[in-house]
């Protein structure tokens, strides 16, 4: 009898094991989960994932608002007037705005599926078959891009505002190597060496962001043999509206949470005191030596220590914040408290991206730099979540990884075109982010494989 109760208990284990009911052993931070229901881990597990993809979104504002500085920083060039021998003082923009739109802008706004592909190809390293989450993810987050993100373009500017492409031929370089991408994954995978990916083929494909950057650096430029012939409208000299960050106004948004607290409803918003109240305040001598270096300013402005502990401690204070200006002004209670619990949910992640330093400091680097450091801690987290949910639930990783991966870590990519479209006189950034996004998503899949 003992033998063939025995028996029935490995004829059930190897039927469960066969349909995929066997036990989750996997855990994410304590041995316990697992004694926990896998219908209850898995609901934990999604909402931990939905949680990551929250804070995805608030790091975002830090790292735009860090990458605005970077592109607003200037350089003093001294030339001397061939008829009066004087010293003429000018100060010009160091970025060109096709290669900040290319690299600072959708490479890093890219930056989550980058970081979840290659934390996945680096736990793959040995296996004969790359790993599903990488690839998945790419492809789902380069169909986000094309669809959400430029729907989201269409709809967010005013109202019988237009906003039109000022260079049509920067434009068409960038959506030829968006499609050159497509063929040359075409080619390494099926072509030269189906379904295996080279070191040779990987190091080709790195070399081809830098042919991407020049041409498309070329044709800003209109270098002759290497460009379009193409003309193309005037084009803002800042690469944010001058009104939006005047230096008459000294202003400095110093309540991070602000931002925060919209969560991407609108990140980048610029107001008076008169607008928001105590949300905006004035500091001075805070504001970026970059916004203001055209002026005589940039001579007698600088920030010292004690500003910048100053801001960074307001962020701490900011994070703890429950309630704003604007919350107190609602009426409606239920509207008030659904703000505030949504603070309150919000209140770990502002907290933790509070230790990201005031994006005052070197020109936005040191944020920038911080800010993507998080976000590749984000992307490992949202890797175990999803073998996770796979593991609990026996739904295939690559298929989680098509839908909500791609979905969740896209939101950058979204948040950066609706941003462009908002607040800049053109629509070249925002479809720039969506473009070279796109084959920046492709080019990782082939080094990832």
């Amino acid at each position: 009898m003992a033998s063939a109760h025995k028996k029935i208990v490995e004829n059930i284990a190897g039927v469960s094991s066969i349909v995929g009911l066997e036990k989750c052993e996997s855990y994410l931070l304590f041995p316990g989960e697992t004694a926990l229901g896998d219908g209850f881990r898995a609901l934990l597990y999604f909402l931990g994932l939905a949680y990551c993809f929250i804070g995805l979104s608030a790091i975002t504002a830090r790292f735009f608002r860090s990458m605005e500085n970077v592109v607003k920083q200037t350089r003093k060039v001294v030339e001397i007037d061939p008829s009066t021998k004087a010293e003429i003082v000018r100060y010009e923009k160091v970025w060109n705005y096709t290669i900040a739109d290319i690299t600072l802008l959708a490479f890093g706004t890219s930056f989550p599926q980058i970081s979840l592909a290659t934390i996945d190809a680096l736990r793959n390293i040995g296996d004969l078959y790359a790993g599903g989450l990488g690839p998945a993810t790419l492809v789902g987050s380069a169909a986000f891009d094309l669809f959400p993100i430029h729907a989201v373009c269409v709809v967010v500017p005013k109202a019988g505002e237009l906003k039109k492409i000022s260079d049509i031929g920067v434009w068409l370089v960038e959506l030829f190597w968006s499609f050159w991408a497509y063929i040359w994954l075409y080619i390494i995978l099926e072509v030269w060496t189906p379904n295996v990916v080279t070191l040779w083929e990987a190091l080709l494909t790195v070399l081809q962001f830098g042919l991407l950057l020049t041409h498309a650096y070329a044709q800003d430029k209109r270098w002759p043999y290497l460009s379009l012939p193409l003309e193309r409208t005037e084009r803002p000299e800042d690469w944010v509206p001058l009104e939006a960050t005047s230096c008459k106004n000294e202003y400095s948004q110093i309540n991070f949470g602000e931002d925060e607290i919209s969560d991407i409803v609108d990140i980048f918003s610029i107001h008076s005191t008169s607008e928001t109240g105590q949300a905006y305040q004035k500091v001075p001598g805070t504001y970026d030596v970059a916004e203001c270096s055209n002026n005589d300013i940039q001579n007698k402005i600088s920030l010292e220590d004690s500003h910048v502990l100053k801001l960074w401690k307001q962020q701490f204070m900011d994070a703890l914040t429950l309630e704003s200006t604007e919350s107190r002004k609602l009426n409606n209670v239920y509207l008030r408290l659904a703000r505030v619990s949504w603070l309150l949910l919000l209140v770990p992640w502002r907290l933790l991206f509070a230790f990201v330093p005031p994006y005052q400091i070197v020109h936005g680097w040191i944020a920038f730099i911080c800010s993507l450091i998080f976000i590749s801690g984000i992307a490992y987290i949202v890797t175990e979540l999803t073998d996770l949910i796979s593991c609990v639930t026996g739904i295939n990783a690559y298929v989680i990884a098509f839908t909500a991966l791609a979905g969740g870590t896209s939101w950058p990519d979204l948040v950066a075109s609706k941003i462009a479209a908002e607040r800049q006189t053109t629509a070249d950034s925002a479809i720039a982010n969506i473009t070279c996004s796109e084959y920046i998503c492709w080019h990782r899949h082939s080094v990832a494989d």
